[in-house]
């Protein structure tokens, strides 16, 4: 089957490599910032009755940028076109973000009109689409107007891929995060159907703050606290830069110590959520999930920062492709499924169980067991239910009836997933 994998490389520039990165990254900034202008511009020309054109998409910004680029920015050949066009692509996607939010076809909160961006603020990247964009050895890429950059690791997994002919560069993202430069190349991969190591067998997953995930096996997986780790260096080196004059060299420095520190908790998590998701969807046939509301449990001011940490919605988003690579398959349960308040032995639901409350007991059938466990057995059983009587099944006791679990379903190799209900 064929499917969009991304391969991630740190680089290693050299002095003058690293400043055409910079002057890359400060072009795609421009071009968004001098879209969006525009797109005001021309907004508000037409409030006042003028008929103008607002160039609200790609191919739009891309006339007017061609139009105007000699006058507005007269220094555009020192860097690829790609990070203009990179910029404008940008600019177009949140102002089609911006407009379907408006008008209720978008998912998820609503999303602001876009802002101008600040050099040093949000995510610096650009990324390279056409040109030349190939891994050239073990050790080095090359990338449009770079040229050939020494990687600090091996490129030997995705270089053999290309090799073999079963992968296919699409694009490369060049990103600065914590001090370093990295790579991302998105690839068109062809893989071999996967099998896990136990195919029968239904595995129930609790995601949670005091253990990253318990499984309906009874095996834990603790959680790395990653930002707990580092949050008294972090604390220490916000201090700093806050007496540091902004602009200085001392404040430079102080915001590159900073940067790393995230950066060192970042990778501590999602080596963390990478090992979990891979061992649950190379061993288990089925995975069963539960639809986390994350944004409104973050509300909780006292859970906020730790629930941020453990990252819960990003072990879904984890498995979801994970698990066709596997050859498993991942169900999710509906948002307001009783896992933690329902017994699993005997199906009786608790009108209600505190979080504090860290062990389960039932008054119906005397199991004692602990709350998260109980959980991951009731996700388990979930599956068995709905097999057994399609959209909607009673419990053994013959109490309120359970709905239907979703499950994800590839549509195609290599495409997005919908959720199916049955």
């Amino acid at each position: 089957m064929r499917v969009l994998q991304a391969y991630r490389f740190a680089l290693d520039p050299t002095p003058r490599q690293e400043r055409a990165l910079a002057s890359h990254v400060g072009a795609r900034r421009f071009a968004f910032n001098w879209g969006l202008a525009l797109v005001k511009e021309r907004l508000e020309a037409r409030a006042r009755g003028e008929d103008v054109e607002v160039p609200w998409t790609l191919p739009a910004l891309r006339r007017e940028w061609n139009r105007q680029k000699h006058r507005v920015a007269p220094w555009w050949r020192e860097n690829s076109k790609e990070a203009y066009s990179s910029g404008l692509d940008g600019l177009a996607r949140a102002l089609q973000n911006w407009s379907k939010s408006r008008q209720g076809e978008r998912k998820g909160r609503r999303v602001g009109f876009p802002r101008f961006r600040k050099k040093g603020r949000g995510r610096e990247s650009v990324r390279f689409t056409t040109g030349a964009i190939r891994v050239d050895d073990q050790s080095h890429v090359v990338l449009p107007r770079i040229g050939r950059v020494k990687t600090h690791e091996p490129t030997t997994a995705l270089l053999r891929r290309i090799e073999a002919g079963t992968a296919r560069i699409l694009s490369a993202t060049v990103a600065r995060e914590g001090g370093r430069w990295f790579v991302s190349f998105t690839c068109e991969v062809e893989r071999q159907p996967g099998r896990p190591r136990f195919p029968g067998r239904v595995v129930g997953v609790d995601a949670g703050v005091k253990h990253l995930a318990v499984l309906s096996t009874g095996e834990k997986w603790p959680n790395p606290r990653s930002l707990e780790k580092v949050l008294r260096k972090i604390t220490r080196s916000s201090r700093a830069l806050a007496r540091r004059q902004k602009g200085s060299r001392g404040w430079q420095k102080a915001r590159r110590r900073l940067a790393r520190l995230h950066a060192r908790a970042r990778n501590l998590r999602q080596d963390a959520l990478h090992k979990l998701t891979h061992h649950l969807a190379s061993t288990y046939g089925v995975v069963v999930v539960e639809q986390l509301h994350v944004a409104g449990m973050l509300k909780n001011r006292r859970l906020a920062r730790v629930l941020a940490d453990a990252a819960l919605a990003e072990i879904r988003r984890q498995l979801s492709y994970k698990c066709p690579w596997h050859g498993a398959v991942l169900v999710e349960a509906p948002p307001f499924y009783p896992s933690s308040k329902r017994c699993s032995r005997c199906g009786a639901v608790k009108p209600s169980l505190p979080l504090s409350q860290r062990t389960f007991r039932c008054e119906e059938c005397g199991l004692v067991l602990d709350r998260d466990e109980n959980a991951a057995r009731n996700l388990a059983a979930l599956v068995a239910a709905v097999a057994g009587s399609g959209p909607e099944t009673k419990n053994a006791r013959g109490r309120d009836g359970r709905p239907a679990a979703r499950q994800a379903i590839p549509e195609e190799a290599g495409s997005r997933r919908r959720l199916i209900a049955g």
